[in-house]
């Protein structure tokens, strides 16, 4: 391991540093917000900086958007793209079928329409991610502000009907004001403990009026890439039903977020 980074941050950037190897010339590349793939951002900028790689990225959030323009990643806005060859982002959860949960980072659902206009979809984690079952991470939804209490009394009273262990449903604070979306909405986090049908509970928060997304990621994933401390890589892919495992030379990275 890395003197330099902790095993947690050395188990995000080897995976990181693994899913760029994917990246190929001329690709169109969805480029996820969150701590995992600010890793991934620096690795793809290396790359083009030392191979020439022409690709062109669209970032999930304005925060991703400002670290690949100092990663020196030519950037584009998926109107202009208009469809991408492969996304590369983190996540929250994922269970055995590569359902994710992801909104921690507030981006859930510029990230979700950006994987969703994607030929394919690579996840990259520290082997935490990795769940039997999905729920223990509190489930993100973006909402709308204009009703916010009614929108939220609405999701906590057909949580009482699914298949779930909790139903609190918080709103999102950052010091003492509702967090605040890059499209202007709130996110309320939904703890659950467990989701025993991810698919019904998604559909049920998508029919409130109110409810503009939620947090869970189905049929969208295709690779997970998990990272462990010691250097050790655990790729699932859904597309040949493999599970394989590798071991990445750990280098000398220095800690990215060492100055933040």
């Amino acid at each position: 391991m890395s003197a330099n980074l902790s095993p947690i941050d050395t188990a995000k950037s080897i995976a990181a540093r693994y899913a760029v190897q994917f990246v190929e010339d001329g690709m169109r590349v969805g480029l996820g917000t969150g701590s995992t793939s600010a890793w991934m951002v620096k690795y793809l900028g290396e790359r083009v900086k030392e191979e020439g790689l022409k690709v062109v990225g669209v970032p999930t959030s304005r925060r991703t958007a400002e670290l690949a323009q100092r990663a020196g990643l030519a950037l584009t806005t998926l109107d202009d793209a208009k469809w991408l060859d492969l996304t590369i982002d983190g996540t929250d959860e994922y269970d055995a079928e590569l359902t994710l949960i992801k909104g921690g980072g507030g981006a859930l659902l510029q990230e979700k329409i950006v994987a969703s206009a994607s030929d394919r979809m690579i996840v990259i984690a520290d082997q935490s991610k990795s769940v039997a079952q999905l729920g223990a991470f509190p489930l993100p939804i973006e909402v709308v502000p204009f009703g916010l209490q009614t929108t939220r009394a609405t999701v906590e009273a057909m949580l009482d009907g699914m298949d779930v262990l909790g139903w609190e449903a918080a709103l999102r604070m950052v010091d003492d004001a509702p967090f605040v979306t890059d499209e202007g909405n709130h996110i309320i986090d939904l703890h659950l403990k467990r989701i025993g049908d991810p698919r019904h509970l998604a559909l049920a928060l998508n029919h409130i009026p109110g409810v503009v997304e939620n947090g869970l990621f189905i049929d969208i994933c295709d690779m997970v890439i998990s990272g462990h401390g010691d250097g050790r890589i655990e790729v699932t892919d859904l597309t040949d039903g493999t599970l394989n495992e590798v071991l990445v030379d750990l280098g000398e990275d220095a800690n990215i977020f060492a100055d933040i």
